[in-house]
């Protein structure tokens, strides 16, 4: 049995966070500040996106950003989230 792709069907920015409608039922939300280009423009070019794939992404052309919903369900997988301490993450320093 062929496993079932999750896609994106609807998507609305607030002020400050990203919601993604998806085609088995959940809305995932986000922080907007993940994606500073989609948190710096403007609610006109927020509200001009486009599904891409057929739904498995999310592109907004006028600020040039496209967001998978698979980086949306496991954003550890494809984006530095902060540290939930506060604290900067460590660096390793270089070898040389």
């Amino acid at each position: 049995m062929a496993k079932v792709e999750t896609l994106a069907v609807e998507v609305s920015c607030s002020r400050d966070a990203l919601s993604v409608t998806l085609s088995d039922g959940r809305v995932v939300s986000v922080p907007l500040v993940w994606f500073p280009r989609l948190a710096s423009a403007s609610n006109r070019e927020r509200s001009d996106w486009e599904l891409i794939g057929g739904g498995i992404g999310v592109r907004w052309e006028a600020v040039d950003e496209d967001i998978s919903v698979a980086s949306l369900l496991r954003p550890e997988n494809f984006m530095r989230l902060p540290d939930k301490s506060g604290r900067p993450a460590a660096r390793k320093k270089p070898r040389g």
